[in-house]
């Protein structure tokens, strides 16, 4: 190759160079620090907001409402989010959980909202100072080894379902779930 060619060669080798790092320190800045974590924060506000409103929108003589008879009860919908809620929370932050508050069914609306409540609230605290470092760590839930990061997953993927399964039990009551309701 002659010379001229050498040094094109290396002015490409460089421009590319050059590139693929403006390329990673615009993503960095786009991003940010902790994109996973970050993402996690943010979808736990935002996820607060339409589930407690779904679970306020239900009226209270409906939380014993199953669809079917091998569904669960709205209530027992709302107290599963929140045990969901306070187990993946604890294990991605390694806060101990708060203790059991012993839910039932059949508590009234009042007091399974206030734990929803609660539950969010603990997640947004706990939660609060995770960053991305140690998404590969394993830790020890349902008698197996999950990567932090699987669980972060788990907690999101929860969120979409949970939510989800009240925007149904809601329409089945002819009630619109909050995320279609008219905005005001």
């Amino acid at each position: 190759m002659s010379p001229l060619g050498e040094i094109m060669k290396v002015a490409l080798l460089m421009l590319l160079l050059f590139l693929s790092t403006a390329v990673a320190v615009e993503a960095q800045t786009v991003m940010g620090k902790d994109p996973v974590s970050k993402m996690l924060r943010q979808r736990v506000q935002r996820e607060a907001k339409n589930i407690i409103a779904a679970a306020e929108e239900m009226p209270e003589n409906k939380y014993s409402y199953r669809p079917t008879p091998d569904q669960v009860t709205f209530a027992h919908l709302i107290i599963h989010i929140v045990t969901g809620n306070e187990l993946f929370c604890s294990k991605i932050s390694g806060v101990a959980a708060p203790p059991d508050r012993k839910l039932i069914d059949t508590m009234p609306k009042e007091v399974v909202i206030t734990a929803l409540n609660s539950s969010f609230d603990y997640c947004t605290r706990v939660l609060a100072h995770i960053d991305d470092s140690r998404l590969g760590e394993g830790i020890s839930l349902f008698g197996g080894t999950w990567s932090r990061a699987a669980i972060m997953f788990q907690l999101s993927n929860a969120f979409a379902d949970h939510y989800c399964e009240a925007s149904m039990y809601l329409r089945l009551n002819g009630l619109l779930p909050p995320t279609a309701q008219p905005a005001k």
